[in-house]
Protein backbone atom coordinates (compact mmCIF):
# COMPACT_ATOMS: atom_id res chain seq x y z
CA UNK A 1 0.00 0.00 0.00
CA UNK A 2 2.93 2.38 0.66
CA UNK A 3 4.96 1.63 -2.07
CA UNK A 4 4.71 4.33 -4.15
CA UNK A 5 5.43 6.80 -0.83
CA UNK A 6 8.25 4.61 -0.35
CA UNK A 7 9.89 5.14 -3.81
CA UNK A 8 9.25 8.87 -3.42
CA UNK A 9 10.79 9.21 -0.02
CA UNK A 10 13.86 7.37 -1.38
CA UNK A 11 14.35 9.39 -4.05
CA UNK A 12 13.73 12.66 -2.48
CA UNK A 13 16.75 11.54 0.27
CA UNK A 14 18.80 10.44 -2.73
CA UNK A 15 21.12 12.86 -3.78
CA UNK A 16 21.45 12.79 -8.20
CA UNK A 17 24.61 13.72 -9.95
CA UNK A 18 22.84 14.18 -13.37
CA UNK A 19 21.77 17.57 -13.20
CA UNK A 20 17.72 18.39 -13.96
CA UNK A 21 17.10 19.27 -17.88
CA UNK A 22 13.96 19.84 -18.62
CA UNK A 23 13.11 22.53 -20.38
CA UNK A 24 10.06 21.72 -22.43
CA UNK A 25 6.51 22.82 -22.02
CA UNK A 26 3.98 20.46 -20.24
CA UNK A 27 1.06 19.57 -23.07
CA UNK A 28 -2.11 19.64 -21.95
CA UNK A 29 -3.83 16.89 -20.76
CA UNK A 30 -0.39 14.29 -20.93
CA UNK A 31 -1.89 11.02 -20.16
CA UNK A 32 0.72 8.48 -21.65
CA UNK A 33 4.85 7.53 -21.18
CA UNK A 34 7.67 6.56 -24.07
CA UNK A 35 8.34 3.01 -23.61
CA UNK A 36 11.48 3.64 -25.79
CA UNK A 37 10.77 1.66 -28.29
CA UNK A 38 10.66 3.80 -31.66
CA UNK A 39 8.89 2.56 -34.79
CA UNK A 40 10.11 1.37 -37.78
CA UNK A 41 10.19 3.32 -40.76
CA UNK A 42 9.03 1.82 -43.71
CA UNK A 43 9.57 3.06 -47.44
CA UNK A 44 7.16 5.64 -48.11
CA UNK A 45 4.30 4.67 -50.80
CA UNK A 46 6.54 6.96 -53.61
CA UNK A 47 9.98 8.01 -53.99
CA UNK A 48 9.21 11.48 -53.82
CA UNK A 49 6.30 11.03 -50.89
CA UNK A 50 8.19 13.73 -48.16
CA UNK A 51 6.55 16.18 -45.16
CA UNK A 52 7.35 19.26 -44.07
CA UNK A 53 7.08 20.79 -40.33
CA UNK A 54 6.92 24.27 -40.27
CA UNK A 55 7.82 25.59 -36.59
CA UNK A 56 7.98 28.53 -34.49
CA UNK A 57 6.88 30.07 -31.27
CA UNK A 58 3.49 31.76 -30.24
CA UNK A 59 2.64 34.98 -33.01
CA UNK A 60 5.77 34.58 -35.29
CA UNK A 61 3.43 33.92 -38.15
CA UNK A 62 3.72 29.75 -38.61
CA UNK A 63 0.36 29.72 -39.93
CA UNK A 64 0.19 31.94 -42.51
CA UNK A 65 3.68 30.51 -43.41
CA UNK A 66 2.23 26.98 -43.99
CA UNK A 67 -0.91 28.03 -45.99
CA UNK A 68 0.89 29.86 -48.30
CA UNK A 69 3.47 26.97 -49.16
CA UNK A 70 0.47 24.30 -49.18
CA UNK A 71 -1.10 26.56 -51.84
CA UNK A 72 2.14 26.66 -53.71
CA UNK A 73 2.89 23.19 -53.34
CA UNK A 74 -0.32 21.11 -53.28
CA UNK A 75 0.02 20.29 -49.49
CA UNK A 76 -2.23 20.40 -46.69
CA UNK A 77 -1.41 21.31 -43.08
CA UNK A 78 -1.65 18.87 -40.32
CA UNK A 79 -1.70 21.15 -36.90
CA UNK A 80 0.51 20.59 -34.22
CA UNK A 81 -1.39 22.59 -31.45
CA UNK A 82 -2.53 20.92 -28.40
CA UNK A 83 -5.27 22.96 -27.54
CA UNK A 84 -6.50 24.20 -30.81
CA UNK A 85 -8.33 20.50 -31.13
CA UNK A 86 -11.19 21.53 -29.18
CA UNK A 87 -14.42 23.13 -30.49
CA UNK A 88 -15.45 26.62 -29.25
CA UNK A 89 -12.14 26.92 -28.21
CA UNK A 90 -11.56 29.31 -31.09
CA UNK A 91 -10.09 32.81 -30.22
CA UNK A 92 -8.08 31.71 -27.15
CA UNK A 93 -6.05 29.15 -28.95
CA UNK A 94 -5.80 31.30 -31.72
CA UNK A 95 -6.84 29.49 -34.83
CA UNK A 96 -7.23 32.65 -36.98
CA UNK A 97 -9.11 30.20 -39.67
CA UNK A 98 -8.60 33.42 -42.29
CA UNK A 99 -5.08 32.11 -42.02
CA UNK A 100 -5.59 28.99 -44.26
CA UNK A 101 -7.30 31.27 -47.07
CA UNK A 102 -4.73 32.29 -49.64
CA UNK A 103 -5.47 33.77 -53.16
CA UNK A 104 -9.39 32.71 -52.16
CA UNK A 105 -8.94 28.81 -51.64
CA UNK A 106 -9.04 27.37 -48.30
CA UNK A 107 -6.33 25.17 -47.57
CA UNK A 108 -7.30 22.05 -46.29
CA UNK A 109 -6.04 21.60 -42.06
CA UNK A 110 -6.54 18.53 -40.22
CA UNK A 111 -6.76 17.80 -36.29
CA UNK A 112 -8.80 21.22 -35.71
CA UNK A 113 -12.22 21.30 -33.94
CA UNK A 114 -11.97 17.30 -33.18
CA UNK A 115 -12.89 17.12 -29.24
CA UNK A 116 -15.09 18.66 -27.44
CA UNK A 117 -14.15 21.68 -25.11
CA UNK A 118 -13.94 20.29 -21.12
CA UNK A 119 -12.49 16.95 -22.30
CA UNK A 120 -9.05 16.15 -22.39
CA UNK A 121 -6.95 15.45 -25.31
CA UNK A 122 -3.30 13.65 -25.16
CA UNK A 123 -0.25 13.04 -27.00
CA UNK A 124 -1.08 9.60 -27.54
CA UNK A 125 -4.12 10.38 -29.12
CA UNK A 126 -2.46 12.83 -31.02
CA UNK A 127 0.13 10.57 -32.02
CA UNK A 128 -2.36 7.86 -33.96
CA UNK A 129 -4.52 11.25 -35.68
CA UNK A 130 -1.78 12.27 -36.78
CA UNK A 131 -0.81 9.39 -38.41
CA UNK A 132 -3.81 8.60 -39.69
CA UNK A 133 -3.93 11.96 -41.23
CA UNK A 134 -0.41 12.38 -42.72
CA UNK A 135 -1.03 9.09 -44.48
CA UNK A 136 -4.11 9.88 -45.99
CA UNK A 137 -2.83 12.85 -47.18
CA UNK A 138 -0.12 11.28 -49.10
CA UNK A 139 -2.04 8.82 -50.15
CA UNK A 140 -3.62 11.49 -52.07
CA UNK A 141 -1.07 12.41 -53.44
CA UNK A 142 -0.82 15.54 -51.77
CA UNK A 143 2.08 17.26 -49.15
CA UNK A 144 1.55 16.96 -45.70
CA UNK A 145 2.72 20.20 -43.68
CA UNK A 146 3.04 19.61 -40.03
CA UNK A 147 2.73 23.10 -38.27
CA UNK A 148 2.58 24.29 -34.61
CA UNK A 149 4.09 25.45 -31.91
CA UNK A 150 3.30 22.72 -29.38
CA UNK A 151 7.18 21.00 -29.28
CA UNK A 152 6.36 17.66 -27.42
CA UNK A 153 3.36 16.93 -29.93
CA UNK A 154 6.08 17.68 -33.33
CA UNK A 155 9.22 15.74 -31.81
CA UNK A 156 6.82 12.30 -30.91
CA UNK A 157 5.57 12.72 -33.70
CA UNK A 158 8.77 12.57 -35.92
CA UNK A 159 10.81 10.48 -33.65
CA UNK A 160 8.11 8.21 -33.90
CA UNK A 161 8.22 7.67 -29.94
CA UNK A 162 5.78 4.22 -29.18
CA UNK A 163 3.75 5.47 -26.41
CA UNK A 164 1.05 3.48 -23.92
CA UNK A 165 -1.72 4.60 -21.33
CA UNK A 166 -0.85 5.73 -17.64
CA UNK A 167 -4.54 4.57 -15.54
CA UNK A 168 -4.82 7.31 -12.73
CA UNK A 169 -3.38 5.31 -9.77
CA UNK A 170 -6.33 6.60 -6.88
CA UNK A 171 -4.06 5.15 -4.22
CA UNK A 172 -1.56 7.02 -5.30
CA UNK A 173 -3.37 10.27 -5.87
CA UNK A 174 -4.99 9.83 -2.08
CA UNK A 175 -1.53 9.93 -0.87
CA UNK A 176 -0.14 12.95 -2.28
CA UNK A 177 -3.39 15.00 -2.24
CA UNK A 178 -2.44 16.83 0.87
CA UNK A 179 0.80 17.69 -0.67
CA UNK A 180 1.63 20.88 -1.38
CA UNK A 181 2.57 22.15 -4.41
CA UNK A 182 6.22 23.06 -3.62
CA UNK A 183 6.42 19.54 -2.35
CA UNK A 184 4.96 17.71 -5.27
CA UNK A 185 7.51 20.34 -7.49
CA UNK A 186 10.67 18.31 -5.55
CA UNK A 187 9.12 15.03 -5.76
CA UNK A 188 8.49 15.22 -9.74
CA UNK A 189 12.33 17.04 -9.86
CA UNK A 190 13.67 13.96 -8.40
CA UNK A 191 11.44 11.20 -10.47
CA UNK A 192 12.77 13.72 -13.74
CA UNK A 193 16.45 13.02 -12.54
CA UNK A 194 16.25 9.37 -11.80
CA UNK A 195 14.44 8.50 -14.77
CA UNK A 196 16.26 11.04 -17.48
CA UNK A 197 12.79 12.09 -18.57
CA UNK A 198 12.31 15.42 -20.75
CA UNK A 199 8.64 15.43 -19.82
CA UNK A 200 7.71 17.26 -17.83
CA UNK A 201 9.10 21.30 -16.88
CA UNK A 202 7.49 22.06 -13.43
CA UNK A 203 7.60 26.01 -14.90
CA UNK A 204 4.13 24.32 -16.62
CA UNK A 205 2.77 21.73 -13.67
CA UNK A 206 1.54 24.66 -12.30
CA UNK A 207 -1.32 23.46 -10.17
CA UNK A 208 -1.07 20.25 -7.48
CA UNK A 209 -3.56 18.23 -9.99
CA UNK A 210 -1.20 18.68 -12.69
CA UNK A 211 1.87 17.64 -10.34
CA UNK A 212 0.14 14.62 -9.27
CA UNK A 213 -0.52 13.75 -12.89
CA UNK A 214 2.97 14.01 -13.87
CA UNK A 215 4.14 12.32 -10.52
CA UNK A 216 1.70 8.93 -11.64
CA UNK A 217 3.45 9.28 -15.47
CA UNK A 218 6.99 9.50 -14.37
CA UNK A 219 6.98 6.59 -11.98
CA UNK A 220 5.26 4.22 -14.90
CA UNK A 221 8.23 5.57 -16.64
CA UNK A 222 10.66 4.33 -14.14
CA UNK A 223 8.38 0.81 -13.68
CA UNK A 224 8.51 0.91 -17.52
CA UNK A 225 12.37 1.53 -17.70
CA UNK A 226 13.06 -1.16 -14.93
CA UNK A 227 10.61 -4.12 -16.67
CA UNK A 228 12.41 -3.30 -19.66
CA UNK A 229 16.36 -4.03 -18.36
CA UNK A 230 14.98 -6.94 -16.80
CA UNK A 231 13.36 -8.51 -19.88
CA UNK A 232 16.64 -8.41 -21.54
CA UNK A 233 16.03 -5.43 -23.96
CA UNK A 234 18.79 -3.27 -25.36
CA UNK A 235 19.25 0.08 -26.86
CA UNK A 236 17.60 0.81 -29.93
CA UNK A 237 20.52 -0.67 -32.16
CA UNK A 238 19.94 -3.82 -30.50
CA UNK A 239 18.03 -6.83 -31.59
CA UNK A 240 15.93 -7.79 -29.22
CA UNK A 241 13.90 -4.42 -29.03
CA UNK A 242 10.27 -5.50 -30.21
CA UNK A 243 8.24 -2.26 -31.59
CA UNK A 244 4.45 -3.08 -32.11
CA UNK A 245 2.99 -3.87 -35.02
CA UNK A 246 2.02 -1.04 -36.60
CA UNK A 247 -1.40 -0.79 -38.96
CA UNK A 248 -0.86 0.51 -42.77
CA UNK A 249 -1.19 3.87 -42.20
CA UNK A 250 0.70 4.48 -39.89
CA UNK A 251 3.60 2.39 -41.01
CA UNK A 252 3.02 5.11 -44.19
CA UNK A 253 3.44 7.80 -42.14
CA UNK A 254 6.17 6.69 -40.60
CA UNK A 255 8.00 6.31 -44.18
CA UNK A 256 7.53 10.36 -44.00
CA UNK A 257 8.61 10.96 -40.79
CA UNK A 258 12.01 9.29 -41.83
CA UNK A 259 12.16 11.98 -44.90
CA UNK A 260 10.72 14.64 -43.04
CA UNK A 261 13.77 15.57 -40.49
CA UNK A 262 15.50 17.00 -43.28
CA UNK A 263 13.04 19.26 -44.13
CA UNK A 264 12.29 21.48 -40.76
CA UNK A 265 11.84 24.91 -40.67
CA UNK A 266 11.49 27.25 -38.04
CA UNK A 267 10.27 30.95 -38.12
CA UNK A 268 13.17 33.02 -35.75
CA UNK A 269 11.71 36.01 -34.43
CA UNK A 270 13.23 38.98 -32.80
CA UNK A 271 12.66 38.29 -29.00
CA UNK A 272 11.42 42.42 -28.87
CA UNK A 273 9.20 42.12 -32.17
CA UNK A 274 7.53 38.82 -30.58
CA UNK A 275 6.77 40.39 -27.45
CA UNK A 276 4.88 43.65 -29.61
CA UNK A 277 3.28 40.89 -31.78
CA UNK A 278 2.17 39.12 -28.64
CA UNK A 279 0.73 42.06 -26.94
CA UNK A 280 -0.89 43.33 -29.61
CA UNK A 281 -2.26 40.45 -30.62
CA UNK A 282 -3.51 39.70 -27.02
CA UNK A 283 -5.48 43.23 -27.08
CA UNK A 284 -6.84 42.52 -30.26
CA UNK A 285 -8.52 38.89 -29.14
CA UNK A 286 -10.04 40.46 -26.16
CA UNK A 287 -11.73 43.48 -28.42
CA UNK A 288 -12.87 40.35 -30.18
CA UNK A 289 -14.71 38.52 -28.10
CA UNK A 290 -12.24 36.37 -26.24
CA UNK A 291 -14.02 36.97 -22.39
CA UNK A 292 -17.52 36.63 -23.90
CA UNK A 293 -16.25 33.01 -25.50
CA UNK A 294 -14.71 32.00 -22.39
CA UNK A 295 -17.82 32.75 -20.46
CA UNK A 296 -20.14 31.49 -22.98
CA UNK A 297 -17.91 28.02 -22.49
CA UNK A 298 -18.94 28.43 -18.57
CA UNK A 299 -22.97 29.16 -19.47
CA UNK A 300 -22.73 26.02 -21.78
CA UNK A 301 -22.03 23.61 -18.83
CA UNK A 302 -18.34 23.05 -19.03
CA UNK A 303 -16.72 23.42 -15.36
CA UNK A 304 -14.55 26.44 -14.78
CA UNK A 305 -11.31 23.42 -13.41
CA UNK A 306 -11.99 22.10 -16.75
CA UNK A 307 -10.95 25.63 -18.43
CA UNK A 308 -8.60 26.23 -16.15
CA UNK A 309 -6.87 23.17 -16.56
CA UNK A 310 -5.86 24.06 -20.59
CA UNK A 311 -4.21 27.25 -19.34
CA UNK A 312 -2.96 30.77 -20.20
CA UNK A 313 -5.48 32.30 -21.76
CA UNK A 314 -8.12 29.92 -20.32
CA UNK A 315 -6.93 29.96 -16.91
CA UNK A 316 -6.92 33.56 -16.13
CA UNK A 317 -10.05 34.83 -18.23
CA UNK A 318 -11.49 32.07 -16.23
CA UNK A 319 -10.33 33.59 -12.91
CA UNK A 320 -11.46 37.02 -14.48
CA UNK A 321 -14.98 35.96 -15.40
CA UNK A 322 -15.32 34.25 -12.15
CA UNK A 323 -14.85 37.42 -10.04
CA UNK A 324 -10.91 36.26 -8.62
CA UNK A 325 -8.83 38.66 -11.01
CA UNK A 326 -9.38 42.50 -12.05
CA UNK A 327 -9.78 43.20 -15.64
CA UNK A 328 -6.18 44.62 -15.19
CA UNK A 329 -4.57 41.61 -13.29
CA UNK A 330 -6.25 39.56 -16.08
CA UNK A 331 -4.51 41.20 -18.87
CA UNK A 332 -1.39 41.66 -17.08
CA UNK A 333 -1.15 38.50 -15.70
CA UNK A 334 -1.74 36.66 -19.29
CA UNK A 335 0.46 38.69 -21.17
CA UNK A 336 3.27 38.06 -18.86
CA UNK A 337 1.95 34.46 -18.97
CA UNK A 338 2.19 34.40 -22.98
CA UNK A 339 5.53 35.76 -23.26
CA UNK A 340 7.02 33.17 -20.89
CA UNK A 341 5.07 30.30 -22.76
CA UNK A 342 7.04 31.87 -26.09
CA UNK A 343 9.94 31.52 -24.59
CA UNK A 344 9.88 28.00 -22.99
CA UNK A 345 8.81 27.08 -26.94
CA UNK A 346 11.81 28.16 -28.33
CA UNK A 347 13.84 26.55 -25.19
CA UNK A 348 11.89 23.24 -26.54
CA UNK A 349 13.24 23.93 -29.94
CA UNK A 350 16.85 24.31 -29.47
CA UNK A 351 16.69 20.78 -27.63
CA UNK A 352 15.09 19.61 -30.20
CA UNK A 353 18.50 20.59 -32.15
CA UNK A 354 20.50 19.68 -29.63
CA UNK A 355 18.84 16.24 -29.62
CA UNK A 356 19.55 15.93 -33.02
CA UNK A 357 17.32 17.77 -35.24
CA UNK A 358 18.34 19.51 -37.96
CA UNK A 359 16.16 23.09 -38.04
CA UNK A 360 16.61 25.32 -40.84
CA UNK A 361 15.85 28.51 -39.36
CA UNK A 362 13.73 31.08 -41.53
CA UNK A 363 14.18 35.15 -40.50
CA UNK A 364 10.29 36.21 -39.68
CA UNK A 365 11.13 39.95 -41.14
CA UNK A 366 12.13 38.14 -45.11
CA UNK A 367 9.25 39.18 -47.41
CA UNK A 368 6.27 35.83 -48.02
CA UNK A 369 8.27 35.33 -51.16
CA UNK A 370 11.65 34.86 -49.84
CA UNK A 371 10.34 32.59 -46.77
CA UNK A 372 9.03 30.49 -49.49
CA UNK A 373 12.52 30.43 -51.74
CA UNK A 374 13.72 29.28 -48.49
CA UNK A 375 11.33 26.48 -48.50
CA UNK A 376 11.48 25.55 -51.84
CA UNK A 377 14.67 25.75 -52.36
CA UNK A 378 15.24 23.11 -49.64
CA UNK A 379 12.61 20.75 -50.67
CA UNK A 380 14.40 20.67 -54.14
CA UNK A 381 17.56 19.33 -53.12
CA UNK A 382 16.34 16.81 -50.58
CA UNK A 383 14.06 15.77 -53.40
CA UNK A 384 17.41 15.54 -55.58
CA UNK A 385 19.35 13.90 -53.06
CA UNK A 386 16.69 11.07 -52.01
CA UNK A 387 16.95 10.39 -56.00
CA UNK A 388 20.38 9.69 -56.32
CA UNK A 389 20.52 7.19 -52.86
CA UNK A 390 17.44 5.36 -54.72
CA UNK A 391 19.58 5.18 -57.91
CA UNK A 392 22.39 4.02 -55.81
CA UNK A 393 20.52 0.94 -54.12
CA UNK A 394 18.85 -0.31 -57.43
Amino acid sequence: MWKYLEILEKIIIFAFAKPFQGTEPFPYALHMIEKHTPYAATAPTTETATMVTILGPTASGKTQLAAHLAARINGEIVSADSRQVYRGMDIGTGKDLADYVVDGRTIPYHLIDVCEAGTRYNLFRYQQDAREAIADIAKRGQIPILCGGTGLYIESLLKGYNLSPVPQNAELRAQLADKSLTKLTEMLHCLKARNGSHMHNTTDVDTPQRAIRAIEIELAVGTSHKEHKEQGSTDDKGSENQCTPLPRSASIASGLMHKAQELIFGINIDRNERRERITRRLKQRLDEGMVEEISGLLARGIAAEDLLYYGLEYRYITEYVLGRLTREEMFTSLETAIHQFAKRQMTWFRGMERRGFTIRWIDYALPMEEKLACILEQMKQCEAANTGNNHQTT
